[in-house]
């Protein structure tokens, strides 16, 4: 082996929400822990959360758990595993009081409680109506939170190894995972990370799409790392559209707008949400919206001088309310529409957002995996928390405040059970096998001694138009199956990128180059699974089938990169401790 080694008790990769709360726990019971970040913890992509999380406190009205549980149960259009739901809605109060307590500047109420507002598919007394359950921050709620928990951390002692990539999991002969291989992007330097716990919190992959919300930084990293050391990707053919992205611009409008008694309109002026969602109208789910608008749209109602948007107006709030609840959407909607809310609507489109699939886990954040029948395998040392992770809470569609809730609890609860794990087995380091580093040299060396051959931006160009155009609000048939032929020529460009500038300060075109490779496992997990299921359920629409199938198709896509195989795994209906909610029409 040629690679330096460090060692940890854990290593954490990604300094997220997600992560940082994972380190805090870990941290807080005096283990030692690293943290790996692209990078500065505080720019990670939950900076850019505005419009809540979700906790059923019942600060504004009545609310409790189980109407939240039933809420996120029939978000995720029954594809959700209620086991991990309940855990979640159970342990909201819990994290968000804690998270006040380290620190968190929640909006507040004239009793001094923390302001709640209303969110998008978050009802009282099992869909009667809405009610306000999203805990703001205005409308800067990630970046609070971020900067709370970052601070918390360095008081804990987190170590932190700023501006690294993670490249490669650390597999031993019986599977356990070792740690990480990974660079230092400034100086090119390589090195063995090594830890009893190995947790992936990178965060999703949004920039397989061309038009998307996410940072630049979101390309998959724990995804690639997890599919190239043989452990399956779950759900990756649900990918939700937020309703509200700038039109051309792809940035953030929070479902907070809405929240706060914003609507939509489309050309003619009319409040079209009223004829799909009569009932929650414009905080119905977002697949619901997104679909209302892209129909809207294509049926020649959009606005602008394209026909391509949905008018998204708060002027009728006033400029006061604008200004306390969401002045970062008013300086967002100035600088990427160049629209004041105050006087003018902010032109929206539906825009890639989020990522329901990633790496199996269970509620306690250990990474699972098939065995036999319906029985899951743990992969020691390995756990993932976060946008990454499909636990699955969000099923076929996640609820708006959800993420950052998922964050928090599973985040808390990785904590807690590595802990466990550690203080259990009496865990020590494992011996290192003698090619530990070997596929990390040899990604490194093919990129370094490639010659004549493409620029990694044309590759990745090609990678998200195929993925805009074949895998978008709506699928048809022709297109998944043409999307997933020419998706695999693409990966195979991508194996024969070259860098053309191979300066090592900074490693720029290098870490692009990696990244690629990330996104693009990622790109063809989800078309290919994207093509299998032949049914429409939350995000996942297509035109040949139309109606949800339950009897088929209730059941979790796994895709392996050995082999580009699908398997199939079943739902957890059953809570932990309350009836299943089961499977009905889903209207709002």
């Amino acid at each position: 082996m040629q690679l330096p080694v460090r060692s940890f008790d854990a290593v954490i990769v990604g300094g997220g929400g997600s992560g940082l709360r994972t380190a805090l726990e870990l941290s807080q019971a005096e283990l030692k822990v690293a943290v790996l970040s692209k990078v500065f913890p505080t720019r990670s992509h939950t900076v850019a959360a505005q419009g809540g999380v979700a906790a059923s406190l019942g600060n504004v009205e009545e609310d409790n758990w189980h109407w939240h549980m039933y809420d996120t149960v029939k978000g995720s259009d029954y594809l959700g595993d209620q086991d991990a739901i309940e855990f979640m809605c159970r342990k909201a109060n819990e994290v968000v009081y804690e998270l006040e307590h380290f620190g968190m500047p929640f909006d507040r109420l004239p009793d001094g409680k923390i302001y709640q507002r209303p969110f998008g598919g978050q009802t009282r007394n099992y869909g009667e109506r809405m009610v306000p359950r999203s805990c703001a921050a205005a409308d800067r709620t990630g970046h609070a939170m971020l900067h709370t928990l970052y601070q918390a951390n360095l008081k804990a002692h987190t170590q932190f190894f700023i501006e690294w990539m993670a490249l490669e999991l650390v597999r031993g002969a019986d599977g356990t995972v070792l740690g990480v291989t990974a660079l230092e992007m400034e100086t090119g330097e390589v090195m063995m990370l090594q830890a009893k716990a190995t947790v992936l919190a990178t965060g999703g992959a949004g920039r397989i799409y061309a038009a998307s919300t996410n940072a630049f930084i979101n390309t998959g990293d724990g995804l690639g790392m997890a599919a190239r050391a043989g452990i399956p990707l779950e759900d990756m053919e649900f990918w939700q559209f937020h309703p509200t992205g700038v039109a051309g611009a792809g940035v953030l409008i929070t479902e907070g707008v809405r929240g706060e008694g914003g609507y939509l309109l489309n050309k003619d002026g009319e409040r079209f949400m009223e004829r799909y969602a009569p009932n929650a109208k414009d905080l119905a789910s977002r697949d619901v919206v997104s679909r209302a608008m892209a129909t809207e749209i294509k049926e020649g109602r959009g606005a602008g001088k394209e026909a391509d948007s949905i008018l998204l107006k708060l002027d009728h709030l006033g400029e006061e309310v604008i200004n306390k609840r969401l002045p970062g959407i008013r300086e967002i909607a100035r600088k990427f529409a160049n629209v004041d809310p105050v006087k003018d609507p902010i032109p929206v489109v539906p825009t890639c957002h989020y990522q329901m699939g990633g790496i199996p886990t269970n509620y306690n954040g250990q990474v699972v995996v098939p065995k036999d029948g319906d029985a899951e395998t743990v992969v020691e040392g390995l756990y993932a928390v976060g946008e990454c992770a499909c636990v699955s809470v969000h099923g076929a569609n996640r609820l708006g405040t959800n993420s950052l809730l998922d964050l928090l609890v599973f985040g808390k609860a990785a904590g807690e059970q590595v802990i466990r794990d550690l203080n259990e087995d009496g865990r020590l380091h494992k011996s290192l096998p003698k090619d530990a580093d070997a596929l990390t040299l040899q990604r490194l060396a093919r990129l370094d001694g490639q010659k004549n051959g493409e620029r990694v931006s044309d590759v990745g160009a090609e990678m998200r138009r195929i993925m805009q155009l074949h895998c978008g609000v709506f699928r048809f048939p022709e297109l998944l199956a043409e999307g997933v032929r020419k998706l695999k020529e693409v990966a195979g460009r991508a194996g024969r990128t070259e860098i053309k500038d191979k300066s090592k300060t900074f490693n720029t075109a290098r870490v692009e180059a990696l990244e690629l490779d990330n996104l693009i496992e990622t790109a063809v997990a989800s078309l290919v699974s994207a093509e299998a299921r032949k049914e429409s359920r939350g995000s996942h629409d297509r035109a040949d089938c139309p109606e949800r199938d339950d009897e088929k198709w209730l059941k979790h896509t796994l895709w392996y990169k050995d082999g580009d195989r699908l398997e199939y795994k079943p739902v957890h209906r059953k809570p932990l401790s309350v009836e299943p909610f089961e499977p009905k029409a889903r209207v709002y």
